[in-house]
């Protein structure tokens, strides 16, 4: 069965945030029981990152995904629509017309699960340690135009801004901004092993690596969400085939995510072969690029990545290799999100090998390209398949001859971040739905450490666009902030996801589980529970 989720149409255009105070605490409904979640994640301590469930060292779906759930944030999500509400805090609001001072009051009463006080301090020492410890493994790059963090009394937090910034309300409700137990968490060191402490909806009560996650429901939480279950437990998958078995013996109730099943396991789903079970459809924010490292000689010509990009055919992969389960996408900026511009295909139009190949000639470059092509998968990802698609298509153009390179997930992003790919796949979940995310990440704060730089956007419309709390204004700018990433090519964009949630039937609030940023909030599934 295939239902359709609720398109969110605050997305076509953000409005300005209204951060009043909003009350809520969490109650269940008339059936509160735990929910069993499956899950092809991968989450493990390893060498390369011994602390995953650090929000310090964390930037990822698979562990932002637990984190949203049992760290609060001073602000947080709603259900639908993309303006952040009060969660630990009170009320929020950029105390001066520059949006540089931005003050929050928190709520009175808030303890951690441990049943230690969340006051002021916390918050405080939360943001000075993500800072200090600066992970490139984390999300520090979000908080890099964040001065400093002051407080008043126990309860008020000043944020002191380098500059304007009106995306800064959105940056606070991501697992960049959650708040760690001061008593608990060291200021200078992650927090290692798979465990952690927080003042969110649930409470980690265990986690054993590659098999399930248990998290309960925190009696002590003081926030705007509305539990509609007792708990949740994640079970880990190394194969989606179990995991949708799993599903349909009703060994789990619920499986979410645009890369949890393979593209023929979704289309099972959507046409009813799986007894009992429901596939809900979302508009999804999810993305995929390829990246250059153009450090590396293969792709430093700019006539190189120019023809990969002139043979893509995106609507061959997303029929052959995705099945439409995603969507052609031609801009680093995805549909639905305000600003999206159709960069890439408005500059290179329809795939064509002559063009590509003469592209290449007037360069001078001798064909065919040597190129490795790297990338990473799990359980439900179609990575593989992808890059043999990839490999087969710019082979078979006489233009490319590109071999591939498999790398652990635990590993990749270090090793990306490391400079140690020439060209590799990636996806992106936005930190919050905002043509900003999906920019800034990849040339001004630079998570990846890319080579490639561009002055007009770093130094000139990006701060323009943060200046300006009205997000419909800046579609303009940042449409030529796309123009010029199609221009330059640090990076082509391929596809753009669909959220699916499958869920077995008597199992509500599917509706709700994804949010406008991706990410799942686990509070909203139940068993009968509506509201």
């Amino acid at each position: 069965m295939k239902s359709k989720l609720l398109v969110l149409p605050a997305l076509l255009g953000l409005s300005a945030p209204v951060l009043a105070g909003c009350g809520g605490s969490g109650g269940s409904g008339s059936d509160g029981s735990a929910i069993v979640v499956g899950s092809t994640d991968s989450i493990v301590v390893s060498k390369d990152n011994p602390s995953p469930l650090d929000p310090a060292t964390s930037y990822d779906a698979a562990t932002w995904n637990i984190l949203s759930n049992t760290f609060q944030m001073l602000l947080r999500l709603p259900r639908s629509g993309t303006t952040p509400q009060p969660d630990a805090a009170e009320s929020c609001a950029f105390s001066d017309k520059q949006s540089e001072t931005y003050r929050c009051k928190l709520r009175s009463g808030l303890k951690f699960s441990n049943g230690d006080a969340l006051t002021a301090e916390d918050v405080k020492f939360s943001f000075d340690r993500m800072l200090k410890i600066k992970s490139d493994l984390g999300p520090v790059s979000l908080l890099s135009g964040l001065k400093k963090v002051e407080t008043q009394g126990d309860r008020e937090v000043i944020f002191d801004l380098k500059a304007s910034d009106a995306t800064f309300p959105y940056k606070l409700a991501t697992p960049a901004g959650a708040i760690v137990d001061s008593q608990v968490y060291q200021a200078d060191k992650p927090y290692e092993g798979l465990k952690l402490v927080g003042s969110g909806p649930y409470k980690l009560d265990s986690f054993t690596q590659g098999d399930k996650a248990v998290l309960s429901k925190n009696e002590d939480y003081n926030g705007n969400v509305v539990m509609k279950n007792s708990g949740i437990e994640i079970k880990f998958f190394d194969d989606s085939a179990k995991m949708k078995n799993a599903l349909a013996d009703g060994t789990i109730d619920v499986v979410g995510g645009s890369s949890a099943f393979k593209p023929a396991q979704i289309t099972d789903l959507q046409a009813g072969k799986v007894k009992g079970v429901t596939l809900t459809e979302a508009s999804g924010t999810e993305t995929r690029y390829l990246f250059f490292n153009t450090k590396y000689a293969s792709v430093a010509p700019k006539a190189v990545r120019e023809a990969i990009a002139q043979l893509i055919n995106r609507s061959t992969l997303t029929r052959d290799t995705f099945e439409r389960t995603v969507d052609p996408l031609y801009s680093i900026v995805p549909q639905g999100i305000a600003g999206h511009k159709n960069s890439f295909y408005n500059m290179y139009g329809e795939p064509s090998q002559a063009h590509a190949a003469k592209t290449l000639q007037d360069a001078g470059i001798s064909t065919p390209v040597k190129i490795t092509y790297t990338y990473r998968t799990t359980a439900g990802s179609s990575a593989g398949e992808e890059a043999l698609w990839l490999q087969k298509s710019l082979n078979a153009s006489g233009l490319f001859a590109v071999s591939l390179k498999k790398v652990a997930y635990d590993s990749f992003v270090g090793n990306a971040i490391d400079g140690k790919f020439a060209f590799y796949g990636m996806g992106w979940a936005p930190d919050f739905p905002d043509a900003d995310n999906y920019i800034a990440p990849f040339i001004s704060e630079n998570f990846l450490d890319l080579p490639y730089k561009s002055n007009e956007i770093n130094n000139t419309l990006l701060p323009r666009t943060r200046a300006d709390a009205d997000r419909n204004s800046t579609v303009a700018d940042f449409g030529t902030m796309q123009d010029i990433v199609a221009k330059d090519i640090p990076l082509i964009p391929v596809w753009q996801s669909k959220g699916y949630v499958a869920s077995r039937d008597g199992i509500t609030g599917v509706e709700w589980l994804i949010n406008s940023s991706s990410t799942t909030q686990y509070w909203e599934l139940g068993h009968g529970v509506t509201g």
